[in-house]
């Protein structure tokens, strides 16, 4: 017999299995058997919960996990001793220690950095293994390709007790002219470094948008991130994924707005009619966009309810005057799929003037996660 979990707040965020395994099938089968696949799970998995969907992605064969900080990768590493791990961001000296302790594939753009790395890994007598970042562009980490920047990675190739496993670089995704100038910068500077004697296991560039977009730009490693959770930022391909994530409350209690009464603070909003407002156990603590004050909405029993007035901390305010039956207790969809009339979260990020990813990835741990699968009891 399953023990059934109590539920400690109306407002969670439920995940659905079920359609991250269905769209990293897509990816791995349109990137095909000669190209690997490193899961993008930064963020918190882009808010869906990186230790709880990690073993989704691993079930579908991803050759790594990456995340963006040391932390990030140590929460995973307690959880899974073993699988790879990616940081694709910077590690301060003082603590490359645990990156090599916990067998954390390590982004390196210096010298001083491999040495390091390499001096760690000879006194645990273990390799230290790194991928090199290439600045194409982005003006983010790495070092622009140039003859100072070859020799140093040629340098660096030679450390010892460090693989040089991969190369990677970035595109900005300015338009196509200057992703094409991009990513031929960057092979350019791979085939100069290749002729040295450089060799790299893996070479990659491409986020989600380029992976769908851009089939050449594949090389021989994808690195998928928004695309997994059903995020379509791409324009030229296209992808049949599925967004995974449902944000969703109850109503705590209704309120009898008289026509000319105001809501919430400064009373920015005024009743143009006697309205039925219901208070909402969310807030912008819970990653929602305060500027979706009187554009936002909720679907309760069907009903787009439009949030009114200043949306609080913790909680938010609708007109459900026009909700039939309406009562404390009935659910309301803060992000849905689309297909019941809610928000889905590229409905957000345009109302918010923001990206998708903003809106997933602010949602913070507060609102408890809930994972749904067929295959989970």
């Amino acid at each position: 017999m399953t023990e059934q979990r109590e539920e400690l707040r109306d407002t969670q965020v439920i995940v659905d299995l079920d359609k991250i395994e269905e769209n990293m099938k897509l990816i791995s089968r349109m990137a095909g058997t000669e190209i690997s696949v490193m899961a993008v799970i930064k963020a918190n998995g882009y808010g869906h919960g990186a230790v709880s969907i990690a073993p989704t992605l691993m079930k579908c064969g991803v050759k790594y996990l990456a995340v963006a900080t040391l932390t990030e990768a140590l929460e995973l590493r307690e959880i899974f001793p073993s699988y790879p791990l990616f940081i694709l961001g910077y590690t301060p000296d003082r603590l490359l220690h645990h990156v090599v302790e916990k067998n954390i594939t390590q982004t390196v753009f210096s010298l001083e950095q491999a040495q390091l790395l390499g001096s760690l890994a000879k006194g645990l007598n273990k390799p230290a293994r790194v991928h090199i970042k290439v600045d194409t562009g982005f003006h983010r980490l790495g070092k622009e390709p140039s003859a100072a920047y070859a020799d140093e990675i040629c340098k660096i190739c030679a450390v010892e007790h460090v693989e040089v496993e991969g190369i990677f670089s970035h595109l900005a995704l300015v338009n196509e002219e200057e992703n094409e100038k991009q990513y031929q910068t960057f092979c350019n500077f791979i085939e100069v470094l290749e002729h040295r004697g450089c060799e790299f296991k893996y070479k990659h560039i491409a986020d989600s948008i380029a992976t769908v977009d851009y089939p050449r730009y594949r090389m021989n490693m994808v690195r998928p991130g928004a695309l997994i959770y059903g995020m379509r930022g791409f324009h030229i391909g296209f992808l049949p994924v599925q967004q995974a994530l449902t944000f969703r409350t109850a109503i705590a209690q209704l309120h009898t707005v008289p026509k000319g009464e105001g809501v919430s603070y400064d009373y920015l909003w005024k009743a143009s009619r006697n309205s039925i407002v219901a208070t909402l156990p969310f807030g912008y603590a819970d990653g929602y966009p305060r500027n979706l004050r009187d554009k936002g909405y909720v679907i309760v029993n069907g009903i787009k309810a439009p949030i009114v007035g200043v949306i609080c901390m913790d909680q938010c305010m609708a007109d459900v005057t026009d909700v039939p039956n309406v009562a404390v207790g009935m659910e309301a969809i803060i992000y849905g799929n689309g297909q019941d009339g809610s928000m889905t979260i590229e409905e957000a990020a345009k109302l918010a003037g923001t990206n998708k990813n903003d809106i997933i990835a602010r949602i913070p741990a507060r609102p408890p996660r809930k994972y749904i699968s067929k295959n989970r009891f």
